[in-house]
């Protein structure tokens, strides 16, 4: 892994860019080109590890696929919904006669809004409140486990906590029957985590 900082022009540094790859199955994988070296099962892209926390687990393994797909489905939804930076209405813009006034709130947000509500059902209903809050904070704002606890010990805890309620949200989105081979698992010595059911 490589880090590196840009300087810019005005003399201040841009955030710290860290390289790595992440194990990532690959959409033009057929059954019946298996084995086949050009079209392998897996591909490891190049990745900017601190993009977001989820991204950082994934490529540390201690998150598996389908984790790693309900995290990114959660933040595609939290920022459909106007998580991180909701855009304003400008009511000061004249309109033209004959022409539509925007909708405030658009159908991918009520779809989102639609599908996160019903995720929030069934995380709060098998784990409770902090499942969701905890969810939130990681996956949807973007925060680190190390930025929320002070201790080793804690962020061992918080990242277990996490791998079960990203297990609850899998089995509820349906990427737990995607025909991920769970074997892996228990390969990493990574712990099984509780589906929701």
């Amino acid at each position: 892994m490589a880090k590196s900082t840009a300087k810019r022009q005005d003399g201040f540094q841009s955030q710290h860019i860290e390289i790595g790859t992440m194990k990532h199955e690959n959409p033009g994988w057929t059954r019946a080109h298996d084995g086949e070296k050009w079209a392998p099962r897996y591909i490891h892209p190049t990745v900017n590890l601190r993009e977001s926390a989820i991204v950082a687990l994934r490529a540390k393994n201690a998150i598996d696929e389908c984790q790693y797909g309900a995290a990114e489905l959660f933040r595609r939804l939290f920022e459909a919904m106007g998580g991180k930076g909701a855009r304003a209405i400008d009511y000061s813009r004249e309109f033209v006669e004959g022409g539509r006034f925007p909708d405030p709130i658009g159908d991918h947000q009520i779809d989102a809004g639609k599908r996160l509500a019903a995720a929030y059902e069934a995380l709060t209903k098998a784990h409770g409140l902090y499942a969701w809050r905890l969810v939130g904070y990681i996956c949807g704002e973007g925060r680190s486990v190390h930025e929320l606890t002070d201790t080793r010990r804690q962020r061992d805890t918080m990242t277990d906590n996490l791998r079960t309620y990203l297990d609850c949200l899998a089995s509820h989105w349906g990427f737990a029957s995607r025909g991920v081979d769970t074997r892996a698992r228990k390969v990493e010595n990574q712990p099984t985590s509780r589906n929701c059911k």
